[in-house]
């Protein structure tokens, strides 16, 4: 059942129909896209700001009145801020917690001390999933990097065979598996069934954690060969600064990383097995599955449970909480421009002219939706400027597909836009000056893990396709 209360599709505009011919909309859709991908990689306009130039002139460009573009770009930013920014907020906020609470270190500690040298890199792959799963990647990249230097130093392996595995499992769960922005956002603009997706994208994401994980890493090591940065010591070399005295347990974590996933996923398979049940069980699931509710619960989980076992007093639970806001100010902004980009491509009827295009083509709609999720990602740099491009161009496409199609085509775009990493990507420029690998070193490591991530993804999505 479609999740109508995250993942309503915004209100169009009063229908116009565009002076333009079909090719004068294509030109429209093709220019508005290279002036956003010029404005972000050449003249560095920040993306949010790019996608409102970028989605009013394609408008304007489509035969919309200027007034009519603007009322359109921001009906879609509304629409898609009311159905994604909560939950983004949300998920900041429980991400935030979770490491100022020592969960986090909680985690990783249980998690390495009952790891041999060999299966070591596993752990790590295994680490950074479930420290990708509740946050974002740059939030993610900080609290793994200490990990994987501490890590690396106190085994003695190879800081490439450590750092890979943990940075797949973090960006396979940041492009494939919601409640990350860029899945929210495919998921809301495709209007695909949130829980379904959720469940399909970790079905998809295991296989390709290993394949770009502890198994690529095993070459990645013998080509890229460099030290062990001298940071993160102190006296007892256990991490950068002060060590908590008292953390939440491990179990008590773990089920509050958990929560909101087995929330959604119970609420989908009642949903499933009854749909339009009235039972009490499955109302109360239905109710408890929404990702607002079911994130909102993991928030109130963590300031209650997270807060007590690390220590935290109400001033400490309330600081982190301000805290995590901020940093996310700018993603809320991408995201609510690209929702409104995608608008004005279904208003001017661009991506009906791109569906129709489609329908009368042997085009596979998920290699489709891969290639042009690859292609602005390569171009901008930016996975979530991908994600919103090409599931704005491929909403009307999408309209004529079942459930399952649906979440596949979202994992398909999110497969899309991890797709080679290179200098126009602000995380290699983590990445490469963390590990303290060249420019060329990053390449042969990080890009390369990249697009295993993006190929192998696509290849799962493409298999599911067929046995399902």
């Amino acid at each position: 059942m479609y999740l109508s209360l995250v993942t309503a599709a915004p209100t169009p505009v009063v229908p116009i129909t565009p002076a333009g011919s079909d090719a004068q909309l294509i030109i429209a859709a093709i220019v508005g896209i290279a002036v956003i991908i010029v404005l972000i990689t050449w003249l560095k306009v920040h993306p949010f700001l790019a996608l409102a130039i970028g989605a009013v002139g394609v408008g304007a460009g489509a035969g919309l009145a200027p007034g009519a573009a603007v009322t359109s770009f921001s009906t879609g930013f509304g629409g898609t801020m009311a159905g994604v920014g909560i939950l983004v907020g949300f998920g900041a906020m429980f991400g935030k917690l979770l490491a100022d609470s020592g969960g986090a270190d909680r985690i990783v500690d249980s998690l390495v001390t009952r790891s041999s040298v060999r299966t070591l890199p596993w752990t790590m792959a295994l680490i950074g999933g479930l420290i990708g799963l509740p946050m974002f990647f740059e939030v993610g990249l900080v609290l793994l990097i200490p990990v994987i230097i501490l890590v690396a130093r106190r085994s003695g392996m190879s800081l490439i065979r450590i750092a890979i595995p943990a940075l797949a499992g973090l960006s396979v769960m940041h492009g494939l598996v919601p409640p990350h922005p860029g899945p929210l956002v495919a998921v809301t603009a495709l209007g695909a069934n949130l829980g379904l997706t959720l469940a399909i994208g970790v079905l998809v994401a295991i296989p390709t954690v290993i394949v770009a994980g502890p198994v690529f890493s095993k070459f990645a090591s013998r080509w890229v060969s460099v030290p062990v940065p001298a940071l993160f010591i102190t006296t007892e070399d256990l991490g950068a600064g002060e060590t908590r005295t008292a953390r939440p347990s491990f179990l008590i974590t773990l089920s509050g990383i958990l929560l909101p996933v087995v929330l959604m996923l119970a609420r989908s398979i009642a949903d499933a097995t009854a749909p339009g049940s009235t039972a009490p069980l499955n109302t109360a699931l239905d109710f408890l599955g929404t990702p607002m509710i079911a994130l909102g619960l993991a928030v109130i989980y963590a300031m209650i449970v997270f807060g007590r076992g690390g220590g935290m007093d109400r001033a400490a639970v309330s600081k982190s909480l301000a805290d995590s806001l901020p940093p996310i100010a700018g993603i809320l902004l991408i995201v609510g421009a690209g929702g409104g980009f995608k608008q004005v491509l279904i208003d001017t009827g661009i991506g009906t002219v791109i569906a129709n295009a489609v329908a009368g083509s042997s085009i596979s709609v998920l290699l489709l939706a891969w290639f042009v999720a690859a292609l602005v990602r390569v171009a901008t740099g930016s996975a979530t400027v991908a994600t919103v491009t090409a599931a704005g161009i491929l909403a009307p496409v999408a309209a004529s597909l079942g459930g399952t199609d649906l979440a596949l085509m979202v994992l398909a775009i999110g497969a899309g836009s991890l797709f080679l990493s290179h200098v126009n990507d602000a995380g290699f420029w983590l990445v490469k000056e963390y590990l303290g690998t060249t420019v060329g070193q990053t390449l042969k490591t990080w890009t390369i893990m990249e697009c295993l991530i993006s190929l192998t993804g696509l290849a799962g999505v493409l298999l599911l396709n067929i046995v399902i």
